[in-house]
């Protein structure tokens, strides 16, 4: 039961995942989480350098689509300046948010990957729906208030695969 949370990649920083790394895995589309994900949570607009990795997607011909369970205001004020489609109240792990951002890219999930900072929201919703999934070290170590009870069940499991030699994490939020 616990594989089902753990990711096929794991990175400290999403500017690790470069579009060479995703094509030579067949991926031609990004589902990805926003808060803490690729930006701190309480931070409204992209960084510069997050600005240029969104280009650098796109101009590699890989779609995004940022699906968060924030609500409306807050995805829409990050996403709107980016020219990036959102699903906001996604209800991750549920599955009807990740195929809607299918159907937004016209992608087969197959060409898909699924990046979040969270294992019980992210990762468990992108495996059970059949995608290639990549955990990040959250890039702050605060949290909303709603994240914070995931974080402590969250730790729990990475601690179960760190000893058992599934997971490595050297994340902020991990193997503490």
């Amino acid at each position: 039961m616990l594989k089902r949370f753990l990711p096929n990649e794991y990175v400290q920083s999403i500017f690790e995942i470069t579009p060479q790394f995703l094509k030579e895995r067949n991926i031609h589309g990004i589902i990805t989480d926003l808060d803490n994900t690729l930006v701190e949570w309480d931070r409204p607009l992209a960084t510069p350098e997050l600005t240029a990795w969104f280009k650098e997607m796109r101009d590699n011909g890989i779609q995004i689509v940022i699906l968060s369970n924030n609500n409306e205001k807050r995805v829409h004020k990050f996403a709107t300046p980016l020219g990036i489609p959102y699903i906001y109240k996604a209800r991750k792990p549920l599955g009807k948010a990740f195929r809607k951002a299918l159907a937004i890219m016209k992608l087969p999930k197959e060409q898909t990957v699924m990046i979040g900072d969270q294992l019980l929201t992210d990762i468990f919703g992108g495996n059970l729906s059949g995608f290639f999934t990549i955990l990040v070290v959250p890039v702050t170590e605060t949290d909303g208030l709603a994240t914070k009870l995931n974080r402590m069940i969250e730790r729990r499991i990475i601690n179960w695969f760190n000893k058992k030699g599934l997971l490595q994490w050297e994340g902020t939020k991990g193997g503490e």
